[in-house]
Order: C-alpha cells, then structure tokens, then sequence
C-alpha cells in the first residue's frame, strides 16, 4: 500500500501546499499552514459509525420517573437551589477560604444523615480528626455521617461501589483529588477534569447527590478549568465579608431552577444560621437620620431585601485631584451617575472625593438602585437628612429619566412589611401598598428639587 502523501493546508485562506513553509503561497500569511491528515487514514483510525453498545431512547411526551428533591434540613440552601438536592445532580460549591463553606456542608451532611439518609463526607484538604473537632464545635458529633480523609478517586469509588449508594456525596475539594490514570499534580488542568468527570459519571449512573467544593483565584472566580463549571449542574458561590458575620450562598448556575435565588446565613459561634430576614440584617443602627443615607429595596431572585447605601461628600482644595471609591456598587456605574447628576441638574463634583457604600458588606447588581444612589449622593452634597420612612427605587438614564423596574409592587410591599412609610420611584408605578405613599418621579432634577428644597 503507497503511503500517503502529506499536504498543510492554509488557515486563513484554506490553501493546500505539498510541503510546510512559513508563508503562505496563496494569501501571504506568516505561520499559517498545519497538516491534515488524509482522509482515508482519518477514516480507519476515527470511524465510530459501529462496535458500540446500543443506547436506549425515552420519549418525552410519555409520562416517566421524574427525580424528587430532597430537603437538607436548611431551607436557605434549599432555596438558593431551587427547592432542595436532586438526586444525580452534580453541585459545585467555590468560595474564598474560611467563609464557612465545610462548615455549611457539614451541617448539610449531618441533617440528610439524621434524617434517614446515607451521608458520605470525603476531606482531602483535613484529616478524619480535625473534621471531627470541627463538628464538636458544631454540636454534630452524634450525627451517623460517613467520614473519610483521602484523596484518591480510585480508592474513593471503589469503596463507594462496595457500600450501599450514599444519598449525599461530598468532597472537600476537588482540586485536593488526584487520579493514578493521568499525569501530573493534584490540581493541575487534567487532574481536576479527569477527577470531577468520574466523580460526576459515579453521581448520574447511582443517583448520588455530588457536591465538590472548589477553590477560588485571587479575583474570586472558581479555580480550574472553565469546563469543570460546564459538566456540573449547579455553580454555587458563598460570598461575604470575613469581617461581618452575614454569608450569601448565590447561585450561579443552575439546570433544575432560577438562577437569581440567594440564601442568607449568619456566621454564629456554634455554626452558620439561616436568616429568615436579611433586610433587618441590612438595616441594622439606622435610628437616627442622616446625610447621605438612602434605603433600597432590592431583589434577589423573588426575594426582596432592603438595604442601606450610604455616601460621603468631602471638599476638596482647589487644585487637588479627587477620588472616587465605591464599595458593594459597580464604580463604573457611580461614575455614570455623577455625570448625569452634572450634565443634568447642575451638581458639581468635581472639587470634591465621593465615597459611596452599600452598609453591611453587600453587593448591589440592580439596575433599579440607580435612584437611591443618586439620593443618597445629593443628601451628602446637600447635608441635607433623607426621611428614615422611605425607600428609594428606579433606574436612571442619561438624559435624566426615572425608567420603570421590574416587581415594583414587591418592592413596595416588603417595604410596608417592614415599617416604612414612603416610597419614592418612577411614575405611572403601580398602586401602592396599604400603609405606603407612593410618590412617583419622571426625571432626575425633581428628585434633586424635593431633597435639596427647604420644604
């Protein structure tokens, strides 16, 4: 049989060339040309057209076995995943180090195991004994959870596969795990792929609950490789402060629910505890009025939490260049804001630092705090104290509109849950709620006219 010639075929222009050279003959490329294989070897070496097993098909439109959810015992996890664990699902959980995630999923493990379950925690990071210290500490150490140190998926599936099929399935983390099938490090890109696809096939083929834990890089997003957040079913961030005790599980992917829920723990000495109503968290020492200070009504998912925004004006000398600093806001953004509030209603703040704060750590994504910031901006500017009973929503545009938000009357109803009186957002809003003046705005200098007016 002749042997079949080699031909490098053009990346840009799709030229063929009989041998490789740096420029293409054809368009003039540099570095272009690659070899292609014939196609009769690719054939006989790549053909998967026969000799696999046959796969079985389910239609869609007849009725089948449809997964039930399983509570874990804490209905702030449940509701950051949709309802609760779906047996088979694969969750990676990522956060920065000492946030409590172990601690979370130890609390996790240890009420699917009392409540009947079979709970299975693997630590790859902490021997048996530190993981049971910290479940002392917990008030956990009667819970009959499954607790292993290795970090060996070989050892780790094998012992799975002679044990009945745990309900729950943690491993702590999945960059500590290592395969002896492929090269190189615990960590490393091929590790971490080879070992979280294992781990999943385990997961989908026994209906086994799987969360791996991840690590996170210094920008905070989940280390490894970006395909790792492709074959899992659920990403989970846990977020928050060290220095403030609140913690937010958000979910950021998510194939069995919304992806915009949110769980809100408090880290307490005993363990982490379920806030049932972050908006008192938020609001926490807002007894006296002040410049500068705005309440917003955001939403998370269906879940409206009420948060304080504050913002400080300091003078500066001219000459002086000023700084803008922005905490839990997207600075970009402030920066929008403060042209409008100049090309718009005349403020200058361009002699002067503006610091702007989202109180208690937390970090604002909606577009619809526009208002309240611009509020909080021209209270501070002013020195002029905002009422304590209201709350400030609406989005802002460069022309000084006030545009409508979404679930306006959700915002105005918790408001009115929660002791608060006034509402100030677009017009033409929806009715308010009982207990609330809803006071509608259309561009941005009435709103500068009613905090800055004697009145």
């Amino acid at each position: 049989m002749a042997k079949p010639k080699r031909r490098y075929v053009c990346q840009a222009c799709g030229g063929v060339s009989t041998r490789w050279q740096g420029q293409c003959p054809d368009c003039g490329e540099w570095n272009t040309l690659a070899e292609d294989a014939p196609q009769t070897v690719f054939s006989a070496k790549h053909d998967l057209s026969s000799g696999g097993r046959p796969i079985q098909f389910t239609p869609l439109d007849q009725p089948g076995e449809v997964p039930r959810r399983q509570t874990s015992g804490i209905s702030e996890f449940d509701r950051a995943l949709g309802g609760g664990l779906v047996p088979g699902s694969a969750i990676l959980m990522g956060g920065d180090p000492g946030i409590g995630k172990s601690t979370l999923l130890l609390q996790v493990s240890a009420n699917v195991a009392q409540a009947g379950g079979l709970s299975v925690y693997v630590s790859g990071e902490e021997a048996a004994g530190q993981v049971r210290l910290r479940a002392e500490r917990l008030g956990l150490s009667r819970a009959p959870i499954q607790l292993a140190a290795a970090t060996s998926v070989r050892d780790i599936l094998t012992t799975l596969g002679m044990m009945d099929k745990p309900s729950l399935l943690v491993i702590d983390s999945i960059q500590t795990m290592h395969s002896d099938q492929i090269e190189g490090a615990p960590g490393t890109v091929s590790q971490v792929r080879g070992c979280a696809f294992e781990l999943i096939r385990y997961a989908k083929e026994n209906g086994v609950t799987l969360v791996l834990v991840g690590h996170v890089t210094k920008d905070g997003s989940i280390a490894g490789p970006r395909v790792l957040e492709h074959m899992v079913d659920v990403v989970m961030s846990f977020e928050g402060e060290r220095s403030h005790q609140y913690r937010i599980l958000r979910s950021i992917k998510n194939r069995f629910g919304p992806v915009d829920e949110i769980g809100v723990f408090s880290m307490e000495g005993w363990g982490l505890a379920e806030v049932g109503n972050p908006s008192m968290l938020f609001l926490s020492g807002r007894e006296e009025p002040m410049a500068g200070s705005a309440v917003f009504p955001a939403m998370e998912g269906t879940r409206p939490v009420l948060v304080e925004i504050q913002a400080l004006i300091v003078r500066l000398q001219s000459g002086a260049t000023p700084r803008r600093a922005v905490v839990g806001w997207d600075s970009g953004r402030m920066a929008m804001l403060l042209a409008v509030l100049e090309a718009r209603c005349g403020l200058s703040f361009s002699n002067a630092e503006v610091y702007l704060n989202v109180a208690g750590g937390y970090r604002l994504g909606d577009p619809a705090a526009d208002l309240a910031v611009a509020a909080a901006l021209v209270s501070a500017l002013g020195d002029k104290p905002l009422s304590t009973d209201a709350v400030w929503f609406g989005e802002v545009s460069l022309a000084g509109e006030i545009r409508p938000v979404a679930h306006a009357s959700i915002r105005q109803r918790e408001s009115a849950k929660l002791g608060f009186s006034k509402a100030f957002g677009p017009a033409n809003g929806p009715v308010p709620e009982k207990g609330l003046t809803f006071s509608g705005l259309t561009m941005l200098p009435n709103l500068v006219d009613r905090i800055l007016s004697d009145a």
